[in-house]
């Protein structure tokens, strides 16, 4: 992970540190940003259907964070139909907060919280922190480091039917990994 992004993380005071770099890993391996300098993203079809009808492309596929210029170019085609539901229908940066949450995070609009987002990590670390403090469940969660219930209330109730279906580690044993791992740090 870059060693900006640690060192950030270990300045603030409000989150646990290993927590923190935890959800990083997890969610993008530390990037932020592509090597081009654009924002890290997954566009999430089954939301943006919720928001705006469409006719998807064969663009539109089982989409990954691991394959940027796949999620670009669906989140683009999305966006030409209806900006603001691509932008609330795609999970952003480091922690991968979906745009749906502007409000919860405090911003005027969707657009402002990609903006902000867009603009640095450390506006993105600031973003994941705006969300654990949004949600007592979640602080309570990560006090107590119930990993499955972190995992439910940051990914869902059925991450594990997910990470079975497209053979990946649950989420809730990759976050506990990523922990003690980021916990042995000083």
């Amino acid at each position: 992970m870059d060693k900006k992004v640690i060192d950030f993380v270990k300045q603030q005071n409000l989150v646990d540190s290993a927590v923190l770099l935890a959800f990083i890993e997890v969610e993008t391996g530390g990037l932020g940003f592509s090597n081009e300098g654009k924002i890290i993203i997954q566009f999430e079809p089954a939301w943006f259907r919720k928001k705006a009808p469409f006719v998807p492309s064969g663009n539109w596929s089982l989409n990954k964070v691991d394959r940027q210029g796949a999620e670009w170019t669906a989140f683009n085609e999305a966006f030409k139909l209806n900006a603001n539901a691509a932008m609330e229908s795609t999970s952003i940066g480091l922690g991968q907060i979906m745009g749906f949450h502007w409000k919860t995070l405090g911003f005027n609009s969707v657009g402002a919280m990609w903006d902000n987002a867009k603009y640095s990590i450390e506006n993105q670390i600031t973003q994941i922190i705006q969300f654990i403090y949004s949600s007592q469940k979640l602080k309570k969660a990560i006090a107590n480091k119930d990993w499955h219930m972190i995992a439910t209330i940051y990914n869902g109730a059925k991450y594990k039917e997910l990470a079975q279906r497209i053979g990946r580690e649950p989420y809730n044993i990759s976050l506990e990994k990523a922990y003690l791992k980021y916990s042995q740090i000083h």
